[in-house]
């Protein structure tokens, strides 16, 4: 079994470093295949041993071989992260079918997070790609009751939009988009409790944010990285969180 887990943590990193460039090429309206990677401050187009998922970063000491420019730690955490997340999920989830719609999502965020940190834009290029894997995974391995794909899906699309609407553009068009795709995956409940949680994680880190003077104020923030976070919080323990509330509330 541990070498499931590792295989999964490997894949994890490499997709996790493809996911990167998927984030910063689409919005730009790129290829993902050409050109090859290359250093940002000299050119110089990396070879093959030069993009080994985190490996690479720390043999070459966070340099450029090139002009021995610094490379950002982003690259390597982030390829760490998604590879953790890959292979912490069956710890959660379990290995079932659900497992598959566990990684998509995940992949789907981690691409979402680097678009809208670099451009605070979640382009439609690639929810439509999502909406399809999902449409045909939701259809394999439906939840309990298949309706509840189609009301979460209309919940969270209504739900924002009418926040959009009374916020006068507060919300953005592709959070729109992209909560209406979050509950065709998860649900009614649960991608209520996604908005709820990603909204408290945001105004959390945010407001932390201000007061260290990290942000200025009136400076906009990416929402998608706390949507990531609230709605990977509510896919995983979002049961039993609804439940202790709920004892909570008739305690």
């Amino acid at each position: 079994m541990k070498i499931l887990y590792s295989i999964l943590f490997l894949y994890g990193c490499a997709f996790g470093s493809f996911f990167n460039v998927v984030g910063l090429r689409i919005p730009m309206k790129k290829s993902i295949v050409k050109p090859r990677s290359k250093c940002t401050t000299c050119g110089h187009q990396l070879k093959t041993y030069e993009l080994i998922p985190i490996i690479s970063y720390l043999i070459q000491k966070g340099k450029c071989r090139g002009c021995q420019s610094r490379i950002s730690p982003i690259y390597p955490v982030f390829e760490l992260l998604t590879g953790i997340l890959f292979a912490t999920a069956p710890l959660v989830i379990g290995w079932s079918g659900e497992i598959v719609v566990t990684l998509t999502l995940i992949s789907m965020f981690m691409i979402i997070i680097v678009s809208d940190i670099n451009y605070m834009l979640i382009p439609d290029k690639i929810l439509i790609w999502f909406a399809g894997i999902f449409l045909l995974e939701r259809i394999i391995w439906p939840l309990t009751s298949w309706w509840d794909s189609i009301l979460g899906a209309g919940t969270g699309f209504f739900l924002l939009l009418i926040i959009a609407i009374v916020s006068k553009g507060g919300m953005g068009g592709g959070d729109i988009k992209l909560y209406a795709l979050l509950g065709f995956v998860l649900g009614f409940k649960l991608v209520l409790l996604s908005f709820f949680l990603s909204t408290l994680f945001g105004a959390v880190i945010g407001g932390l944010a201000l007061l260290f003077k990290v942000v200025k104020r009136k400076q906009p923030i990416p929402f998608g990285p706390f949507i990531a976070v609230g709605t990977i919080t509510a896919y995983y323990w979002g049961s039993d969180l609804i439940h202790l509330y709920f004892q909570f509330l008739y305690y």
